[in-house]
């Protein structure tokens, strides 16, 4: 029977004593004159399995000069292991080679370096570090349409070519420019796929997207794309608190969901990337999240005797160091911060009664900084144009957006969660690079 070699680890006990062929690719090899060993790995499960050949089997002086990176088909009966190490392995009876790796595969047994490993792309999915990250970030995939599912939530595909610019600043990218006409007007790569799921929140009430996002920002950090991906809920007949509570539940879910069903993924990360993980991890699970007004956050870090590189000011956006040190230091867990400055957050964010401040939040975790960000959205149509035109934009060009106002509108809320940020929180790397299959930055597009 054709088996997976993660079907075999998590229900051993349907294969041991039994035929079975598996596929996959060469790990290791390791043989003398009369019998050898093959690590094989299929890309379904973190570890290999073990495959034991004699001298017997047909074309064993080809097998025996097989190269790492090379695929093979291999049939055999499964058993229980006599060495150390495993627990069962596989006594093969056929070894077919379905493509010979050659001597220059670049990826030996030796370790090579993340920053190596971007520049093959292609290939990193082949390591250890890199199989088990893009394994884990599927699952961690299916953790967010499975929350929402059972949520009652709607899922909407919304357009990844749009004339609106919802963040107002962020840098887009001109999909019309080589082909003038082809759209009635200027069309872009999206930045969010919000303002049209507010849409479909006003017919769908609980719904969210999905999908991929693009800013032209020229920027080369180690928390910054040009392409990722972010999951974005709107709620109907909502309003901040119901926002917030949204969040930490969510966040409490997929934490839980990803301990429960990509173990071996999260002890893996937990032994080689950051020590410690899962306990953090369990920590944020379990902690009521703190909450803060931007207000005294600004407080706190102008008393904290901290010397930071960008200046505190009240009316400026909180920048990287100052988030760290808001969850690293004071709050030591996530926290909430709400009523930004109008100035700093974009049109479609509700006006607090202050006149200065707007109904949103950012949360912030350790290690990361934001990982959130959300608010209550503007449902009152005068107060809606008037902070377009505060923020630059002609409202004739959000006309579809506008009329969402007058046909019908509720209070509503939502936020974005940046996917590969969240990656980066629960497996502990640190360059947000490398989270992502393919990344797309500043200057480098080689695949």
């Amino acid at each position: 029977m054709k088996a997976r070699i993660s079907d075999i680890f998590n229900m051993p006990e349907n294969y041991i004593g039994n035929d079975i062929e598996l596929s996959g690719w060469i790990r290791t090899l390791r043989c003398n004159n009369h019998f050898g060993f093959i690590e094989l790995n299929d890309g379904s499960f973190l570890k290999p399995v073990q495959v034991v050949f004699e001298s017997t089997i047909a074309n064993f002086s080809k097998i025996t000069r097989l190269n790492v990176g090379s695929a093979v088909r291999v049939r055999g009966r499964l058993v229980n292991s006599q060495g150390k190490g495993q627990d069962f392995e596989i006594s093969s009876q056929d070894i077919i080679v379905e493509s010979l790796a050659p001597p220059e595969f670049p990826l030996q047994k030796k370790r090579h370096g993340f920053e190596y490993l971007r520049s093959i792309a292609h290939l990193r999915s082949r390591t250890n570090v890199f199989n088990t990250l893009f394994r884990l970030r599927s699952i961690a995939s299916y953790a967010i349409h499975t929350y929402f599912n059972i949520k009652g939530y709607i899922h909407v595909h919304t357009p990844i070519i749009t004339t609106s610019d919802a963040e107002g600043g962020a840098d887009v990218f001109a999909v019309d420019k080589m082909s003038k006409g082809f759209f009635s007007k200027q069309a872009y790569l999206t930045t969010t796929g919000q303002l049209h799921a507010e849409a479909f929140a006003l017919s769908h009430k609980n719904v969210y997207t999905f999908g991929p996002t693009f800013r032209a920002d020229n920027s080369n950090t180690t928390r910054h794309l040009s392409e990722f991906w972010m999951m974005e809920p709107e709620l109907a007949f909502a309003d901040l608190e119901d926002c917030i509570a949204l969040i930490e539940d969510m966040l409490k879910y997929l934490i839980g969901y990803l301990l429960e069903f990509a173990s071996e993924e999260m002890l893996f990360f937990d032994k080689y990337i950051e020590s410690g993980l899962i306990n953090r991890l369990r920590q944020v699970e379990m902690a009521k999240f703190d909450r803060v007004s931007y207000t005294k956050a600004i407080d706190i870090l102008c008393n904290s005797g901290e010397k930071f590189e960008n200046t505190v000011i009240w009316g400026n956006d909180l920048q990287t160091e100052h988030e760290k040190y808001l969850a690293d230091k004071v709050f030591k867990k996530p926290v909430f911060i709400t009523d930004y400055p109008k100035g700093v957050k974009s049109f479609y964010m509700r006006r607090n009664d202050d006149g200065k401040t707007v109904a949103a939040t950012d949360l912030l975790v350790p290690a990361i900084g934001e990982i959130v960000g959300g608010s209550q959205r503007e449902e009152r149509y005068d107060i809606l144009i008037k902070a377009m035109k505060e923020h630059g934009l002609n409202p004739v060009d959000y006309w579809w957006y506008l009329e969402l106002c007058r046909y019908g509108s509720v209070k509503h809320a939502g936020f974005g969660l940046g996917f590969e940020r969240f990656l980066m929180f629960v497996t502990g790397m640190t360059n947000i690079k490398d989270v992502i299959p393919f990344p797309r930055t500043a200057g480098t597009v080689d695949f």
